[in-house]
């Protein structure tokens, strides 16, 4: 038998409210996961400011950019409590393809080059 726990979804709204000020928790998103890391505020070595600064945010870009190791990633595993609610998610659109009635813009140049190709 497998240990089978449901996945907590929080709304971007709730995330917003934990964002470590005033004496509330500490919630950050990465990579559409919500981790709960008022405990380890004080703790990053690089000082607390850097966290708080993205409570109640998404930090995977910042997260990332900031080169951290996969033992920093890694670390984060028992901080999680959750992820970001489907409809919160920033989903990149993938382009339509284009319709086959779409008219190909071709400048002056090509049009005469092609001319006295043929």
């Amino acid at each position: 038998m497998t240990d089978q726990t449901e996945v907590k979804y929080y709304k971007l709204e709730e995330i917003k409210l934990n964002n470590g000020a005033n004496g509330a928790e500490c919630w950050i998103i990465y990579k559409n996961k919500v981790y709960n890391v008022t405990s380890y505020v004080d703790e990053h070595p690089g000082g607390p400011e850097l966290v708080t600064e993205w409570g109640g945010k998404d930090s995977t870009k910042a997260f990332d950019d900031a080169g951290h190791s996969s033992d920093a990633r890694n670390m984060l595993k028992p901080f999680k409590i959750g992820e970001l609610a489907l409809e919160d998610r920033n989903v990149k659109k993938a382009k339509s393809p284009k319709s086959p009635d779409a008219q190909v813009r071709r400048s002056f140049i090509s049009i005469v080059t092609c001319g006295l190709c043929g």
